[in-house]
This record gives C-alpha cells, structure tokens and sequence, in this order.
C-alpha cells in the first residue's frame, strides 16, 4: 500500500494507492501556519478494515510532526482515531 500526498494552496490529500487503484483518500485543509483541520475519510468497500485510514492518517500526523504544527480532526474517523490512539495525541489540538 502507497500513501501518496498532495497539497495545492490550502487544500491537501493522503491517498492510498493498492497497485494503481485507488483504496481511500483522506483530505485536509491547511487553516494557517501552525494548524491542520482533517476534514473527511473515504475508503473503497473492498479495503474497509484493512487500516487503509489509520495509515493515511499517520502520513498526515508526519506532516504535522515535521512542521511542529497541530491537527483538528472534524472527520468522525480521524476524531476516533485520535480518541483510540495515544501515539498521535502530541499534534492533536
């Protein structure tokens, strides 16, 4: 499984690529320089419970890491996520 990252402006997205097809995406958008607001999480029925979320999940948490800035999750998965997982708790905000 590829996580590939895009950003253009404000907006970015962490999809998760399986040989070429497209398994879910994961989008933000970029509310200022020191925050990152999670917006919404899609994954294809056929990888659902595979940690296809939780994996473009952690690629943005690196993002946020790298930057030393913080994360909003208003995606009801990335909110979950963020409950269930201390690991990542450091960029919540």
């Amino acid at each position: 499984m590829e996580i590939i990252l895009k950003q253009d402006g404000t907006k970015g997205s962490a999809t998760a690529q399986d040989n070429g097809t497209r398994a879910g995406m994961m989008t933000y958008s970029i509310a200022g320089p020191e925050l990152i607001i999670i917006d919404h999480t899609d994954v294809e029925p056929a990888y659902n419970g595979k940690g296809i979320g939780k994996q473009m999940l952690y690629k943005i948490v690196e993002i946020a890491r790298d930057k030393n800035i913080k994360i909003i999750p208003l995606c009801p998965f990335a909110a979950a996520m963020f409950k269930k997982s201390e690991d990542i708790r450091d960029v919540l905000k």
